[in-house]
């Protein structure tokens, strides 16, 4: 499974947070404060990918308390992390696991599995065993920040739209969790969902970065560019040229990133 940085994730959680569409978060917390009919009477989300737990602050600003979060994540360092920042005033269970190991994942007594930029990474046949899972339980699913496949920039390079098409057909490249969905992965949950019996809201959450976000756009730019630097038909010097040309106007320019959120809630 791909992992993310500690410093990478810090520097996109404050447009992540601006991007979640709120009235879904909204919808999510007014379910689970309805959710008195199960195992346990703690309200329990269970985080997939936690990382350094920006879910848990995002949905904590968001009006979430009293909530038992079990944080889970392959990634020992990034969970570490999240116990460091809020192990003192949340209840926290981390778990390090494997998420490809369907099976084995902690979901007992779980109200709502979460995940934030997760899906996009994962395979149809990650998301048929984790629903099958799920509708077992009757678990809500609360998905956000999963990439549309749309990037828009201002200024425009006249170089833009080759690079979008090779960073999408990337998207797709195996991220542990076999052949990614990447933008086609919020339609197919969706579906898979609503086979199931759930009631499926989606609504969009795109990134809207501009100069204040010129860190974060650096990072994103040189990602790309090396995300498409081989095998999909851009020459090196053409590839340099829009690279520069982008970080040269993050101090002015700006780009829209799209991404969907969707809550799934069981009828």
């Amino acid at each position: 499974m791909s992992s993310f940085s500690i410093a990478w994730l810090d520097l996109r959680e404050g447009s992540d947070f601006a991007a979640r569409d709120k009235t879904l978060v909204t919808q999510a917390l007014n379910w689970l404060g309805q959710a008195t009919d199960r195992v346990s009477p703690d309200r329990i989300i269970v985080d997939l990918g936690a990382g350094t737990g920006s879910t848990l602050r995002a949905l904590s600003k968001l009006g979430a308390n009293n909530i038992v979060w079990r944080l889970v994540d392959l990634d020992e360092k990034l969970l570490d992390e999240a116990l460091r920042r809020h192990g003192k005033n949340c209840l926290i269970e981390d778990y390090q696991a494997d998420l490809t190991i369907i099976e084995e994942l902690p979901l007992t007594g779980a109200h709502i599995v979460s995940a934030s930029a997760l899906f996009d990474l994962a395979s149809s046949t990650f998301i048929d065993a984790l629903v099958a899972r799920l509708d077992a339980r009757k678990t809500a699913v609360y998905a956000a920040l999963n990439y549309d496949g749309t990037t828009t920039w201002s200024p425009a390079h006249p170089l833009d739209e080759k690079v979008l098409t090779a960073f999408n057909q990337d998207q797709h490249r195996d991220k542990g969790f076999g052949p990614a969905l990447g933008p086609d992965c919020t339609g197919y949950l969706q579906k898979a969902l609503e086979n199931n019996g759930y009631a499926v809201t989606i609504q969009p959450s795109p990134w809207q970065l501009a100069a204040k976000d010129h860190a974060m756009l650096t990072e994103l730019i040189n990602g790309i560019a090396a995300a498409v630097s081989e095998g999909y038909g851009l020459t090196a010097q053409a590839l340099e040229d829009w690279k520069n040309f982008r970080i040269a106007n993050v101090a002015e320019g700006n780009c829209t990133v799209g991404h969907w959120d969707l809550l799934a809630l069981p009828r």
